[in-house]
């Protein structure tokens, strides 16, 4: 038994990574029941939505499940950048006879809040993880105070260790080739990023706590490569995209079982931060890091109704696909028999 499975109490020393816009708690549940780490991702849901969610997860799994939210300080509105942002923009409007003066305002993420662990609070979840670093003080130690073990991610050796001396049970070590949102919360210079199998060493050596190697894992392989190197367990998220329990779109769905899903970059077109997903028309033309994009998670509101537009036409030129850089572990089977798969590893070491 690594360390990881003794904290949290899990069979198998996985992580379902939560994956916001293509899972609920269907997922989750289905994971935990598989004796790893099932994960629901919160920031997106509403007080009732979040109710709901967890209601399901308390109702169809009785093992350790892990919800996750945003620890982010939402960016102001700043009106110059976002007129740069919009003419950017302008051209794909029209040519959808579109009015970009009529989009929806406001962001699509919330990041945590003592109205959220109000909610938490009622189901006292097992296991809290987050994005972007942790909540103030007084809010982590609500988490901690009902037993939570809480769990953050960090993209570099200095993340690892702030997050060690600020309250962390055990840190997710987010190799670069990871698909989805990168945790870095110290620093916004991308040339700091690293490799996974560069990382997780690294982290390991700098900290105390249990380390989870992930990025780019997506098959049995490559746990038993991440476990050797001192990783306590693995998060594995892109592997999952496929599986009936995700709710991940057609349109997505078809783009991983692509040729293109070979090519995937980091982007801050679709939020505001850097994201790996698969490249598509947006990310080429316009190029996938921008500099006039608003910051997270404002660059949503204005990007949001191209998506909904070409989706219904078939098309996810303006969709966020994320995935990352290995998607050859995506398979249409069970969560279960891909959690079960995953941890077929006989003879590894155990840390």
């Amino acid at each position: 038994m690594t360390r990881l499975q003794a904290l949290l109490g899990i069979a198998l020393p996985i992580v379902q990574a939560p994956m916001a816009g293509v899972q609920g708690s269907a997922l989750a549940i289905a994971v935990s029941n598989a004796g790893a780490l099932g994960s629901l991702p919160c920031a997106m849901l509403s007080g009732d939505g979040l109710r709901g969610e967890l209601q399901l997860m308390r109702s169809q799994t009785s093992l350790p499940y892990n919800v996750n939210f945003f620890c982010h300080t939402p960016a102001q509105p700043d009106i110059s950048r976002d007129a740069a942002w919009h003419a950017a923009l302008q051209p794909y409007y029209e040519a959808f006879g579109m009015d970009i003066n009529a989009q929806p305002a406001g962001p699509g993420r919330a990041p945590f809040s003592a109205t959220v662990a109000d909610v938490l609070e009622e189901f006292r979840p097992p296991v809290v993880s987050f994005h972007f670093g942790l909540p103030e003080a007084a809010l982590l130690a609500r988490v901690k105070n009902w037993g939570a073990k809480v769990i953050s991610t960090a993209t570099t050796v200095d993340e690892a260790r702030w997050l060690e001396a600020h309250g962390a049970d055990a840190i997710i070590a987010q190799g670069l080739e990871a698909g989805g949102h990168r945790g870095m919360f110290r620093t916004d210079d991308l040339s700091t990023q690293s490799g996974t199998f560069a990382l997780l060493p690294q982290v390991v050596h700098a900290v105390s706590l249990p380390v989870i190697a992930a990025g780019g894992i997506a098959d049995a392989a490559g746990v038993a490569a991440a476990l050797a190197l001192g990783a306590a367990g693995v998060q594995v998220g892109t592997a999952y995209l496929l599986c009936p329990e995700a709710t991940t779109s057609a349109i997505h769905r078809a783009a991983l079982q692509d040729e293109s899903a070979r090519h995937t970059a980091l982007t801050n077109l679709f939020s505001g931060r850097p994201a790996r997903g698969i490249v598509n028309r947006i990310m080429r033309e316009l190029g996938p890091i921008g500099t006039v994009v608003p910051g997270f998670p404002l660059a949503t509101a204005a990007i949001a109704p191209l998506r909904a537009h070409a989706e219904k036409m078939g098309s996810g030129d303006f969709t966020p696909l994320w995935a990352g850089q290995n998607v050859a572990g995506c398979r249409e089977v069970s969560a279960r028999e891909l959690t079960l798969g995953l941890a077929t590893m006989a003879t590894i070491p155990r840390r």
